[in-house]
């Protein structure tokens, strides 16, 4: 039988990294869409000795049509996408009086526009079992003033996922965003690895109860 899949969307060293070494360690392939090329490719290593197939892909995920080509083929390479991971966003230190127009939607179209891309790109590949899931935030509802278009990222990207479960629930596909309530850290309840165990737990809920949203509090 051939391994499943996940396609990571934003990979880094954080979070990212940690969902792409937990799903690997779990008997998953992994792809990696990342603008790091050193940083994608010490993860690809990662992923290598853990035994998963990794694919690496840099890429700017605001570039609709390179990221659609990207995903298409490390979908068809791999035969199938099993889970697609979403994690990027901006952090952008300006208040609301300082922040522009044209840099709140620049922060949008990475932190929320890119899912959508990401999602119709992998979409022909996904089937019934089929999972999205996104690493969300407690900005989403107490946004921190100084980085005013962080929480609006968050919060448009938390919306996005209940639009995207509700349209693909009829093909059994499911999406789910799961916030953070908490700040990252390298100790306690808040590091990538304790966050991506909450994703990974989101992603196998059990389908009857299914929630699109999952607060992580630690």
């Amino acid at each position: 039988m051939s391994r499943p899949v996940i396609v990571v969307v934003g990979a880094g060293p954080g979070v990212s990294g940690s969902v792409s070494r937990l799903f690997a360690r779990e008997g998953y392939d992994v792809g990696l869409l990342g603008t790091d090329e050193e940083q994608l490719a010490e993860l690809g290593g990662d992923l290598e000795e853990l035994g998963a197939n990794g694919q690496i892909a840099v890429v700017d995920v605001t570039d609709g049509d390179a990221t659609s080509e990207v995903i298409t083929s490390m979908a068809e390479n791999f035969g199938g996408i099993d889970v697609l991971h979403f994690n990027p966003s901006a952090f952008r230190e300006r208040d609301p009086l300082e922040l522009t127009v044209d840099e709140l939607l620049e922060d949008v179209a990475l932190g929320v526009g890119a899912l959508l891309t990401s999602v119709q790109a992998a979409r022909p590949f996904m089937s019934a079992g089929g999972r999205i899931t996104v690493t969300g935030s407690m900005a989403a509802d107490k946004p921190w003033h100084k980085a005013a278009s962080l929480g609006v990222q968050k919060a448009g990207v938390r919306n996005l996922v209940h639009s995207l479960d509700k349209t693909l629930e009829p093909d059994g596909i499911r999406a789910v965003s799961v916030t953070v309530r908490g700040t990252l850290g390298r100790e306690g309840a808040f590091t990538p690895d304790r966050v991506a165990e909450a994703i990974w737990a989101a992603a196998h809920q059990d389908e009857e109860g299914w929630q699109s949203e999952v607060p992580y509090s630690g």
